[in-house]
């Protein structure tokens, strides 16, 4: 798949709320996730599939998802981005956010191999 058909499944799969399915499938062993920050216990940069799943993991059981949205891909070349937003509460601090980013994903042999998250903290 290029990077169009691969975004264009990415955001079926999340719209359908099958995020880690589209983790399992789309994503190369030796992925590099980028957030915009690290977190306590977390750093920004991450690499492989087993860690990523683990950070999705993490996000999952700390955050109550009222609504989510995943909207494009954009595509450039073996590039496309694509904006999230979800409206989450926080399951520790009981505090209700809209979230909202952009990622920039980087495809190549048919799998993504990087992904960056923009967003303001």
């Amino acid at each position: 798949m290029n990077a169009m058909e691969i975004g264009t499944k990415l955001v079926e799969l999340c719209n359908q709320g099958k995020n880690h399915e589209a983790m399992q499938t789309l994503y190369a062993e030796d992925i590099v996730s980028v957030e915009a920050m690290s977190m306590p216990n977390m750093p920004a940069e991450q690499r492989g599939i087993a860690a990523i799943m683990e950070k999705g993991k993490w996000w999952a059981d700390n955050n109550e998802v009222h609504s989510a949205k995943a909207v494009g891909p954009f595509p450039q070349g073996d590039r496309f981005i694509v904006r999230f937003t979800y409206e989450t509460t926080f399951k520790p601090t009981g505090k209700r956010q809209t979230m909202d980013e952009m990622a920039l994903f980087t495809v190549a042999n048919g799998k993504i191999v990087r992904e960056e998250f923009f967003y303001t903290a």
